[in-house]
């Protein structure tokens, strides 16, 4: 799934000004948005392994590529071409019910 954060971004305001990134939770937000779209609405999610390498800035494409390591359990990579940004472990968290 390939995305854009645009300037305009509401997440941007602040962070950082003169030179603004885009934070880790609005990549995630994508990450999550594609488990989705390939498998449809998930229940509470865990993110036992995160790691950003370098930063996305506002504007620049990037692509979240899964794969899927076994039910309910996808490894992730965030790309700018063949640059990775960030990688990590999502896991839907099938005990957590309700729980708050």
């Amino acid at each position: 799934m390939r995305f854009t954060i645009p300037s305009d971004h509401p997440s941007l305001d602040g962070h950082f000004p003169g030179r603004p990134v885009v934070p880790g939770v609005v990549v995630l937000e994508h990450v999550v948005a594609a488990i989705e779209a390939a498998h449809g609405a998930l229940p509470p999610l865990r993110l036992p392994q995160v790691k950003f390498v370098q930063p996305l800035l506002p504007g620049e494409p990037a692509e979240v590529v899964l794969e899927a390591r076994e039910r309910a359990r996808w490894r992730f990579r965030v790309l700018r071409g063949d640059a990775l940004l960030a990688a990590g472990e999502v896991v839907a968290d099938a005990d957590a019910g309700g729980a708050a």
